[in-house]
């Protein structure tokens, strides 16, 4: 009897473990992708799977990576604290440029600003738009909201340097991967900061975005959401502690979330400061986090796409399976900016 269970446990395993890989089958945009090109399914079953598309991508002859392009003016001081660096990249413009700016991710606690994805900087830089990359205080220099803040200040320091740096302060988009996607979200979402009234000169300036850009994203940083809307355990990743100044014991299921720490918890999560006038975004996740417990799976985008919809604020919503290159997705970021930045792209 014990070996009958045992057998069974395991075929129910093996089961399990097959099913929990996304094809066609069970995915409506693998299935599209089967559709529209069936010679990615090597073994000619009729389903398309994940592993698949991998495989059959890196068989294809990738695009060549854009050169690295030094920056104009590279870890100029935008804050007080040493992290509080930037780099720019000035367009070849005649007149004041868009500026798009890339905020870094790493679970807020690492990162830096040299990761600026080379295809988007290329991709702006010819369509003559400006571009900053930008480090911040990670949590385990300061919890949050000093990595909001810091990128608050930033946008508010470029904005600063319109005339020194060729910038058209009313033309300015930001983006980046997961925490960084977070920060940039929070950005577009929140009322704006600026201080008319402030002694410090920096801050009399505007934190507001035309468009974001958020890839492999999370729109709530709040357990309790994550918890309801991503399977596993996610809600428990190992950045959110320190990111709200939490010892590595704490626990989300038994400790007692008072209303000072409920209070911050929901002002870092971005979807709770959306409002129908704030502006659009894209969102892009890869098909192999939608996985139980993954903190970038795509659940996070679909999320935040409901609170847009209902609101009217125009969403773009892909995955990996949407696109034939690496590069891709990140082609179509940059025409999205463009549009919303009423920049052309040049020949």
């Amino acid at each position: 009897m014990k070996t009958i269970l045992a057998i069974a446990f395991i075929t129910a395993g093996v089961s399990f473990a097959q099913r929990t890989e996304p094809t066609s089958q069970t995915e409506p945009k693998l299935k599209t992708l089967l559709e529209r090109r069936p010679e990615l399914d090597a073994n000619k079953d009729g389903v398309l799977t994940l592993t698949e598309l991998r495989a059959s991508r890196g068989q294809q002859r990738e695009r060549p990576q854009p050169q690295k392009t030094a920056p104009t003016f590279e870890n100029v001081s935008y804050g007080p604290h040493d992290s509080m660096q930037l780099d720019f990249w000035k367009a070849d413009s005649a007149q004041p440029a868009p500026l798009f700016v890339f905020i870094h991710g790493g679970g807020f606690r690492g990162g830096d600003k040299a990761s600026v994805n080379p295809t988007l900087l290329q991709g702006f830089l010819k369509a003559g738009v400006s571009v900053a990359s930008i480090n911040y205080r990670l949590s385990g220099i300061a919890p949050y909201p000093a990595q909001m803040h810091d990128s608050a200040r930033a946008v508010q320091f470029l904005r600063s340097k319109s005339k020194d740096w060729n910038i058209d302060p009313t033309r300015l988009a930001a983006g980046g991967g997961s925490a960084g996607s977070g920060i940039s979200q929070w950005l577009g979402f929140h009322d704006d900061l600026k201080k008319p009234e402030s002694k410090d000169p920096i801050e009399k300036y505007s934190t507001r975005l035309s468009c974001v850009l958020a890839f492999g994203m999370q729109s709530t940083y709040d357990p309790r959401i994550i918890k309801e809307i991503i399977p596993g355990d996610a809600y428990n990743d190992k950045a959110l502690k320190p990111f709200y100044g939490l010892s590595n014991d704490w626990n989300w299921d038994t400790d007692k979330i008072d209303d000072a720490l409920d209070a911050l918890i929901k002002d870092a999560s971005p979807n709770n400061h959306l409002t129908k006038d704030d502006p659009p975004v894209f969102i892009f996740h890869a098909e192999r986090a939608r996985t139980p417990g993954n903190i970038h799976h795509p659940n996070f985008g679909d999320y935040l796409a409901a609170t847009m919809e209902k609101l009217g604020i125009e969403q773009v919503r892909k995955t990996d399976a949407d696109y034939d290159s690496r590069t891709a997705p990140y082609e179509e970021m940059v025409q999205f900016t463009l549009r919303h930045l009423n920049a052309a792209e040049t020949p």
